[in-house]
């Protein structure tokens, strides 16, 4: 995988073990679980779940519009490899597992009480961070496919749309020297054809 593949599936499994969190939660204690989460060193889960429950879905909705924008502007951009699903599926699930047990292990800590059993926390966290993973894989591998392409097309149509062109010259013509001189004597012709005044004229004669 690339390093901001890593990344973003790291970024999705951190945030798809607390769906998995809730699910196991669900499935475990039933309608008392919400009673559960809410009380002692689990006070703080129901908080950061819709956070990042929220921000996730942000993130997919601002990846499904770049999608659909790049559509629009354009033809449709072409599909590029993306991981197998086996793979992603069983790094997300590995992710999420792991944050589980850490976090189960931290709150159990924080409480003084007796800390879960690895064997019940392996089963309530597959139970839990599987199915999330499956559908968090399949999701991921499907905007893998289709993101990065989008992404390049707008990229490449921004920059044909600003791209800046020569601009061509003018030519602009001024009056030459000669034709300023030219008329400059011909103003003092001007003056010279009218000699003094006529009655000058008859004192000197």
């Amino acid at each position: 995988m690339k390093r901001s593949t890593l990344g973003l599936v790291l970024g999705v499994g951190i945030v798809g073990s607390q769906a998995g969190h809730l699910l196991a939660y669900q499935l475990r204690f039933g309608s008392a679980a919400l009673q559960v989460q809410n009380a002692g060193a689990h006070a703080y889960f129901p908080t950061l779940a819709k956070n990042a429950l929220g921000l996730a879905a942000a993130a997919a909705l601002a990846a499904l519009f770049l999608i659909a924008l790049a559509r629009v502007a354009g033809t449709r951009p072409e599909k590029e490899s993306a991981p197998p699903y086996v793979r992603l599926l069983a790094a997300l699930f590995t992710i999420q597992l792991v944050c589980f047990g850490l976090q189960e292990t931290g709150e159990a800590s924080l409480t003084g009480a007796a800390p879960t059993s690895v064997a019940v926390l392996l089963l309530w966290g597959t139970v839990g961070q599987l199915p999330t993973a499956a559908v968090a894989a399949l999701a991921l591998r499907w905007l893998l496919a289709r993101l990065r392409p989008a992404l390049a097309q707008l990229s490449l149509g921004y920059t044909s749309a600003f791209q800046v062109l020569p601009q061509a010259s003018t030519f602009v013509p001024r009056p030459t020297g000669t034709e300023q001189v030219a008329s400059t004597d011909g103003l003092a012709v001007a003056f010279n054809r009218r000699g003094p005044p006529s009655f000058l004229r008859s004192a000197l004669h």
